[in-house]
């Protein structure tokens, strides 16, 4: 590349040019050289050699080559296929010395400079325009950067993965610098060729407010007054007839200026990387505990995390290490002091990998957990795992972010969470080596040992101050000794002797030797690593003991759920005590190291703290005892759960007779439908675990009864993963009380969430066994309901007689039943299905009952189906205009229901193209394929031909 230098050392890249090879990525993908391509031949060698460009100079994985080639189902010949691809590749580039390929144990690396791969000369320009001199320049920069682009990214690769996992980041990236570009340009006044380049542009993005903004602003000042004021009334009626909202504030506001006359030019574009990052999450715990020592593993970290020498980003990196050694203090006080590297944010999990029960973090659950932190809506969110993974490393692309994955018990726990975005970084926790992510993704590790004598007393001396370990050298040196060297140990000790100032050393010490007595515990082998577990039990014991009895109590209960964390509430209910007493005894528990308030309100504890815990109260606390307090805390979780349900959307809600709560529960106070969906998001954590151990703890009618009251919120949030395993439980312990009704009810929600995931044969099989069970019981409404279900299953076999029958079945059952809300989605089912079978009047007259059905029970999600309905009916009778106007009035109460809302959006879209629309239609068929790709990829390829059939890019 030849680069001259402008004023001030700032490089102009007006005229930049690659001598030798060059690689592209935005267009084609190929090797270059003096203007003609040479190859690859083939797609799959392109989708290679796309992932090696991505990152050059990183290895890449053979694992996540056949991923990128043919899915999470690569066939037995794909190791060899990928080294069939790999030296095609050798040999096309065997005449450019200037690039290598080689192979190693991590996996295969592209060595090139990165000014030689367009995208990466692309991100370059762009940072760079950001340190121009002056606005001309930067304009010019960014022109020469977007001229880059020759077509559609990515656009002739095998397999989904890139371009459903990294086509949506490079797309952002180019409308984000776009729209900077255009912003410049206005303020030199080039408002006519603004206003012509961006018309087309927000044609295809109408929902993109930026490029709205900057439209508007360029008509404007070429004196387009009453232009401006259309786009911005066509933009309004788009989003609330598709997203039911008002446009955002700055749009409101420049249309506000624009009646009154003023020019009001719309603020800045952020500047890269943060350009159109949906968020900029900083997720870490605090680090407000004073570090000690680890200075050279501080380094070896900054050495093992470094870009390499041509800025490759680095593999993750592991810290491993016994329980109690300082891991997770060690990698949190790193990612702080680290975090202006990762200026686009940093997300944090605990993935629970080493509590007792071993009852770990599931990647769906921790993959969900960042995309709540990225903001994602739930409606956008996919269904599957690996979609879910799929959509979270898309929007990590070209942004800069630390994950820290603290706490992991393997590596297939990690893998589905590692970021394939260059300027991330993996940093995980782990007992385990993690071999296999050392041998798949080339992993660092960092081993982390014990602390030495003096580190250990520079620990006490930080916390405690150098005069009072001073003053009593011998006792000092018996407490490093008793602590083994492990931090937690002498956290803990410091924390006790802190509370006590008055107190010497050596009498806090006192009677250390008797800590193992009797009134310990005894052959219960949960702690790790022999002696340490004895040093870590005297340690804990001796905090244990200063604790006042009513908290030593709680501590001990707390060891009755293996669950991450515990409200306020929860814990007063454990106790049986009331708030205010149960939050002075949490105080006392923090302040002794025994319990941890990472947010306001939410105590957690560490896992050997847990462990701990349990051992005690399974030898102090009677079995009656441990029994009520369990009792007490799921009757707080199953009530609140219950309460917070009702004030949700539900199409069937399961009848549940609870029994008052017992003396001392306490339940959450939730009054409205946010207060319940807030509930829930901060406990769904820990609902999993309380259904488990109420299974285990034979308290087997907790245990379903909870599962369906989290039925509204899983469902509503697409929650289908954590919906199947906390239905299985539940079904297991229905069957174990032998009780029908609950059997029936755990089934209908379980084939709910399976018929979401695609699994057809398992969901129809639960939901006959149910329907057998709930004539049985005479419950006709119960019957209903898995005749609605199972119509659906029919309506995908296209099988719509037979999907009829069973709609009438169920009208007839829900009537009989008096179920209303029943009876109106039995109506609509029977009206779309006589519109299937095109009996179109019967289809209109039954929907437009379900429809009176709907509004009368104030039935949003009823309606918005029951319009779609409609919509489709009067597509089928060559009535377009209609169609799309019921089309657009459903979506507007879709809410959260983003399956649905695929199916409507595809349908819009055909309804827009039969019109004559194309354009518009195509747009629509476009914002479908996102949904659709996602929730059910099978489906996709169909519609992404429809959309090339129509002259568009069917490219999610």
């Amino acid at each position: 590349m030849s680069i001259t230098e402008g004023v001030s050392g700032w490089r102009a890249w007006d005229a930049v040019t690659v001598e030798g090879v060059e690689f592209r990525l935005l267009g084609p993908v190929g090797v270059w050289h003096a203007g003609r391509r040479l190859g690859p031949a083939t797609p799959q060698q392109r989708t290679v050699l796309a992932m090696l460009l991505l990152e050059p100079g990183r290895p890449v994985p053979v694992a996540r080559l056949e991923t990128a080639l043919w899915g999470s189902e690569p066939p037995e010949s794909a190791r060899n296929a990928v080294q069939g691809h790999i030296s095609r590749l050798r040999r096309l580039l065997t005449p450019f010395p200037e690039v290598t390929l080689t192979t190693s144990a991590r996996g295969y690396c592209l060595t090139a400079g990165r000014d030689r791969v367009d995208l990466h000369r692309f991100r370059e320009l762009v940072r760079d325009a950001a340190g121009a001199p002056d606005p001309a320049r930067a304009a010019g920069v960014l022109r020469a950067a977007l001229a880059l682009w020759q077509g559609p990214p990515l656009a002739d690769v095998a397999g989904r993965w890139l371009p459903d996992v990294v086509l949506p980041g490079l797309e952002e990236e180019r409308l984000a610098a776009l729209e900077r570009r255009v912003a410049l340009d206005l303020r030199q006044g080039r408002h006519q060729e603004v206003a012509a380049e961006l018309t087309p542009l927000v044609g295809e993005n109408p929902l993109r407010e930026r490029l709205v903004s900057l439209l508007m602003t360029a008509l404007l000042r070429g004196d387009h007054r009453t232009e401006a004021l259309a786009v911005f009334r066509g933009v309004r009626r788009r989003f609330a007839e598709e997203l039911g909202i008002e446009p955002g504030e700055e749009l409101q506001r420049l249309h506000q200026a624009i009646l009154a006359g003023r020019d009001e030019a719309p603020p800045p574009t952020p500047a890269p990387p943060s350009a159109g990052t949906p968020a900029v999450p900083r997720h870490l715990p605090p680090d407000t505990e004073p570090f000690t020592a680890r200075e050279d593993e501080l380094a070896a970290l900054d050495r093992l995390t470094a870009p390499g020498p041509d800025r490759s980003p680095p593999p993750p990196c592991v810290v491993t290490g016994t329980g109690g050694v300082g891991k997770t203090t060690l990698a949190v006080h790193w990612a702080h002091r680290v975090r202006d590297r990762f200026p686009d944010g940093q997300l944090y999990v605990n993935l629970q990998g080493y509590g007792p029960t071993h009852a770990a973090r599931s990647p769906a659950g921790a993959v969900r957990l960042f995309l709540d932190a990225l903001q994602v809506p739930p409606e956008l969110i996919p269904a599957t795992l690996e979609a879910q993974a799929g959509l979270y490393r898309s929007l990590l692309a070209g942004r800069r972010m630390l994950i820290l994955l603290d706490n992991a018990h393997d590596s297939d726990q990690v893998r589905p969470l590692l970021p394939s975005a260059p300027g991330c970084l993996a940093l995980i926790t782990s007992r385990a080596e993690l071999t296999g992510l050392v041998a798949a993704e080339g992993a660092r590790t960092l081993a982390l040992g014990l602390f030495s004598p003096a580190e250990s007393r520079e620990l006490l001396t930080r916390r405690l101050g150098a005069a009072k370990v001073g003053a009593e050298p011998q006792a000092v040196d018996d407490i490093v000794a008793r602590c083994a060297g492990l931090p937690l140990a002498l956290s803990i000790v410091a924390a006790r002797a802190h509370t006590r100032p008055a107190f010497p050393l050596h009498a806090l010490i006192t009677g250390l030797d008797e800590a193992d007595g009797p009134d310990e515990p005894d052959g219960l082998d949960v702690f790790d690593g022999g002696d340490t577990g004895t040093n870590l039990r005297t340690v804990f014991s001796w905090s244990y003991r200063a604790l006042s009895p009513e908290g030593a109590r709680l501590f001990r209960l707390r060891g009755l759920l293996p669950a991450p964390e515990l409200s306020v509430a929860a814990a007063a209910s454990l106790a049986g005590i009331d708030v205010r007493q149960a939050r002075r005894l949490l105080t006392e528990l923090t302040r002794a190291n025994l319990a941890a308030e990472p947010t306001p309100g939410r105590y957690g504890w560490h896992d050997l703290l847990r462990a701990y815990a349990e051992e005690l109260t399974l030898l102090h606390d009677s079995a009656t005892e441990r029994r009520e307090a369990l009792h007490r805390l799921l009757d707080h979780y199953l009530h609140s759960a219950h309460l917070g349900d009702r004030l949700l959307d539900m199409l069937h809600r399961v009848p549940l007779n609870l029994p008052e709560p017992g003396p001392g529960v306490v339940v959450a106070r939730i009054t409205d439908r946010a207060q319940s969906l807030a509930w829930f998001a901060r406990e769904h954590r820990t609902l999993p675990a309380a259904i488990r151990h109420a299974a285990r703890a034979g308290l087997d009618a907790h245990a379903w009864q909870l599962a369906c009251a989290c039925w509204g919120f899983l469902s509503q949030e697409g929650r289908s993963d954590e919906q199947v395993a906390m239905y299985r439980i539940a079904l297991e312990s229905a069957l174990r009380l032998d009780d029908p009704a609950a059997q029936a009810h755990v089934r209908v929600g379980l084939a709910q969430a399976l018929i979401r995931l695609g699994q057809d044969a398992t969901s129809g099989s639960h939901l006959r066994q149910a329907r057998t069970l709930f004539r049985a019981l005479g419950d006709q409404a119960g019957q209903g309901v898995c005749l609605t279900y199972l119509s659906v299953l029919e309506d995908r076999r296209g099988r719509y007689a037979e999907g009829l029958a069973l709609s009438e079945e169920a009208l007839r059952l829900h009537r009989s039943a008096g179920d209303r809300a029943g009876e109106g989605r039995a109506l609509n089912n029977i009206g779309w299905f006589h519109a299937r079978l095109g009996a179109y009047e019967a289809a209109l007259n039954r929907c437009e009952q379900a429809l009176l059905i709907h509004r009368e029970l104030d039935d949003r999600p009823g309606e918005s189906a029951t319009l779609d309905s409609i919509g489709y009916i009067h597509h089928l009778l060559g009535q377009y205009e209609e169609a799309i106007a019921y089309y657009l009035r459903a979506l507007s109460w879709r809410g959260g229901k983003r399956a649905l809302g695929a199916r409507t959006l595809q349908r819009l879209g055909e309804a827009q193209v039969a019109a004559g629309r194309v354009a518009e239609g195509r747009q629509t068929l476009g914002r479908a394929l996102d949904l659709v790709a996602e929730l059910a990829p099978g489906d996709a390829d169909a519609l992404r031909a429809r959309i090339d059939g129509l002259g568009g890019n069917a490219t999610p």
